[in-house]
């Protein structure tokens, strides 16, 4: 199971995920990079992921759809504005493809992994939004709870990797 650890947001529209999590740095980026590994973590259960694609370089695009129990479909496009292997991923749905401007942006996200020892890694996943609106609606989607049981989901299936 994964630990939770103290990490102050750095703005404030900043909602903040930070674990230690009983993995290393490198199956963990896998699992955040390959489109087969993020549809088993991604979500929290018992929803799905029904499409992943995703181009992990700066520029690059990705379009994850989520799926809720009564098959609603949900797509979230998005761009990949860092991309460093086993360290840190950053995606924002500012845009929807190569820099073409999205209806409304909701965030940029900026996920870190650092070596914790012992085989763990220190994961921090920070949701930046445009304002305290979006902030407060994230948190009240139940950033918390469902960016948590996501984490622990991807530990259950960096251990299998």
């Amino acid at each position: 199971m994964t630990t939770t650890i103290d990490v102050t947001p750095s703005t404030e529209n900043e909602l903040v995920l930070a674990r230690i999590i009983a993995a290393p740095r490198e199956k963990i980026f896998r699992a955040w990079t390959e489109p087969e590994l993020l549809k088993q973590w991604f979500v929290p259960r018992p929803w799905t992921i029904s499409k992943v694609e995703m181009d992990a370089r700066p520029g690059g695009s990705s379009l994850v759809v989520m799926k809720d129990p009564d098959g609603n479909e949900y797509p979230n496009p998005g761009v990949f504005l860092e991309v460093i292997e086993n360290e840190k991923i950053v995606t924002t749905d500012a845009f929807t493809e190569a820099w073409k401007p999205a209806q409304k942006p909701f965030m940029t996200m900026i996920l870190t992994l650092e070596d914790a020892g012992e085989g763990k890694t220190r994961y921090i996943a920070r949701a930046r939004h445009w304002n305290a609106e979006d902030r407060q609606a994230h948190e009240k989607m139940g950033f918390h709870e469902g960016w948590g049981q996501c984490a622990e989901q991807l530990e259950e299936l960096a251990a299998r990797l």
